[in-house]
């Protein structure tokens, strides 16, 4: 667990968990799923531990995070012993130095193992491997160590107590400096985010086809610092679901593309215009409806048509919504259910939903700000919309993204349909079924969709010829004020060009 940067062996310190007897017992079961809650929930323990207790000396949550009893195992400092002579050592220790210790988890090697006892869970075996580094006076990071680690958590009445820890495998480097960009370093982000007025950020980095990132920067209130699984409203970023969706049921062969949608509902609204008979699934997927945004923009506060169907594009959120009614006329099942059946639980979001849940959302949701500074009132919505205000976390979209990199589960020829230029939106840019598509040259391409409601800007961008994606959530009425440095670092001369067609800077 916590484990000093070494640069000399007068700089080792003894910090870090989990007694070798208790490591030497089998645990009763396999390891559990990243998606599982237990997993979940050490995970967000480790955060506590290593980014407010370590990485910046705020010791407040140690003393509800380690047990009395606490023992702590260092393969070069030697033993620990006690709640109080572990604090103090860390306080008198790495908090204490010419330089600042900071230490970086290896989250693809966490693995969390359950304890029980008569099928009653008791406790949990946590390990994994992690790097440290030293922030030296020259404003440069040093890759110091790097080693493994090994927790034992107990359960103390309702309460995950560290009771073990074991720190071992060290291995110094030679000062190897850390690059200096800001991306580099999280303490300069975190900087970043307050200069720039953005109360959460979330990363998911998608690399070869799978989730190699998730990263959650800020707070949710103050003093409240945002989980690893912080739970955003992602506005407009729903439609990839509904597309999705869609489309496994066009694979199916249980939906059409280019069936009318007036077999299964037509909007009272529009029932005596007889273009609502030209209305599609394709036309609904690639925005060319003829449906403003939403119905309450016109005057009358009624959906109508502005431009016969199919013969240009207009961004709509009424015409998923159509297409929303249609499915549960067909099937019969409410829209929340075909998503769960059909995405959600065979992919394990199960911090994913449409409709709010006190219960399960509250703890941990980024509540939307304005740019001042001031919280809006939550939207606990209570009937699931097919365009707008779904929740999920970075980890779970992340899961969504490499399914739709690795072929979505439809076929080949629908998987290229999936990303077909259905409608040109501006220069280089298209609206597929469901995705925006950023033509790149050379045959190379993105897709991406955005969202942005009240307290909501986000953004998603996956390029399926290299299995890659970059998603960012954030809970800030400007948030995208920070996409354009995001791109550039995270994709590159890739992102440069998605950002120049989006400004027309072309």
């Amino acid at each position: 667990m916590i484990i000093f940067p070494t640069r000399t062996a007068s700089h080792l310190f003894a910090i870090m968990f989990v007694a070798c007897t208790l490591l030497c017992t089998t645990a009763s079961h396999a390891q559990v799923p990243r998606n599982a809650q237990l997993y979940r929930t050490l995970y967000s323990k480790d955060s506590l531990l290593f980014n407010v207790a370590f990485n910046t000396c705020d010791l407040r949550p140690l003393d509800d995070l380690i047990s009395d009893t606490f023992e702590f195992y260092h393969d070069k400092g030697g033993l620990t012993s006690g709640k109080a002579a572990f604090i103090a050592s860390i306080k008198n220790g790495i908090c204490n130095l010419s330089y600042k210790a900071r230490r970086e988890l290896d989250t693809a090697s966490l693995e969390v193992y359950p304890l029980e006892k008569n099928g009653v869970l008791y406790g949990a075996i946590q390990s994994g491997t992690h790097r440290f580094y030293a922030h030296e006076k020259d404003g440069r990071d040093y890759f110091t160590s790097k080693a493994k680690f090994t927790h034992v958590w107990l359960l103390e009445g309702n309460s995950w107590k560290l009771s073990r820890g074991l720190s071992y495998d060290h291995q110094t480097v030679n000062m190897v400096p850390k690059a200096t960009g800001l991306f580099d370093d999280e303490a300069a982000i975190e900087k970043w985010l307050k200069e720039n007025h953005v109360p959460v950020l979330g990363l998911g980095i998608v690399d070869d086809g799978k989730l190699r990132s998730v990263k959650v920067f800020g707070e949710l209130k103050p003093g409240t610092i945002a989980p690893y699984n912080t739970i955003f409203n992602v506005a407009s970023v729903t439609k990839t679901i509904t597309g999705i969706l869609t489309m496994k049921l066009v694979n199916m062969g249980k939906w059409q593309l280019d069936e009318p949608l007036d077999k299964y509902w037509i909007d009272p609204d529009i029932a005596a215009d007889p273009r609502h008979k030209k209305l599609t699934t394709r036309l609904v997927l690639s925005h060319q409806t003829g449906f403003p945004n939403w119905r309450y923009m016109n005057k009358t506060g009624k959906l109508a048509f502005e431009f016969d169907p199919g013969t240009r594009y207009q961004y709509s959120g009424e015409g998923m919504e159509y297409l929303r009614k249609a499915l549960e006329k067909k099937f019969h099942v409410p829209f929340e259910k075909l998503a769960d059946s059909l995405i959600f639980k065979p992919l394990g979001m199960e911090d994913t939903r449409l409709i709010w849940n006190e219960s399960k959302v509250a703890e941990r949701f980024a509540i939307g700000y304005n740019p001042q500074g001031v919280a809006y009132e939550n939207n606990r919505n209570t009937k699931a919309n097919a365009a707008d205000d779904m929740l999920t976390t970075i980890e779970d979209y992340g899961k969504f993204a490499v399914h739709v990199l690795n072929g979505a589960g439809i076929s080949d020829k629908l998987y290229t349909e999936l990303f077909s230029h259905q409608v040109q939106v501006k220069k280089n840019k298209y609206m597929s079924l469901g995705w925006e598509v950023y033509d790149l040259g050379n045959g190379d391409f993105a897709v991406a969709h955005g969202g942005g409601d009240q307290g909501v800007q986000t953004e998603v961008v996956l390029f399926p010829k290299t299995n890659k994606a970059l998603i960012i959530f954030t809970n800030v009425d400007d948030g995208y004020k920070v996409y354009e440095q995001l791109f550039e670092h995270y994709l590159g001369e890739q992102g440069k060009q998605i950002v120049d067609i989006e400004l027309g800077r072309q």
